[in-house]
């Protein structure tokens, strides 16, 4: 299986970016799509992007598209979420989230239950 550690939440004004990156461990990087998901206070968990293994396909949660970008360095064993414009709405915890191998790259898996491996969360707040 693989491990994910994601970095880079924090603390930043309405309208301002942070660059997220989710760092994999055990199995081998390239053989997972790699996704991320929000997460606010007392709501669902819920898609925000993902992208194939070969980073060639992305997918965008529409609220999220035009601000945020989604890649990947299959030699730093790294997935990246560049996030601008970003709103008091974006405000909740990311987590990045990998499928079984193989699995979410010709198409897009959308929901939480697709993925079977899950970081511990980075908290982004938004201020107004």
């Amino acid at each position: 299986q693989v491990q994910l550690v994601e970095s880079g939440g924090g603390l930043v004004q309405a309208g301002g970016s942070l660059r997220l990156s989710c760092t994999a461990s055990g199995r081998t990087f390239s053989h997972y799509a790699m996704a991320w998901f929000h997460q606010a206070p007392g709501k669902e968990r819920e898609f925000v992007a993902a992208i194939s293994w070969s980073g060639d396909n992305t997918y965008y949660a529409d609220s999220v598209k035009g601000r945020f970008t989604i890649s990947r360095d299959n030699v730093k064993n790294s997935a990246y979420l560049q996030m601008n414009s970003l709103k008091p709405g974006d405000t909740a915890i990311y987590y990045c989230a990998a499928p079984r191998p193989g699995y979410c790259s010709s198409y897009g898996c959308y929901d939480p239950t697709e993925y079977d491996y899950w970081g511990q969360g980075t908290l982004v707040t938004v201020s107004s």
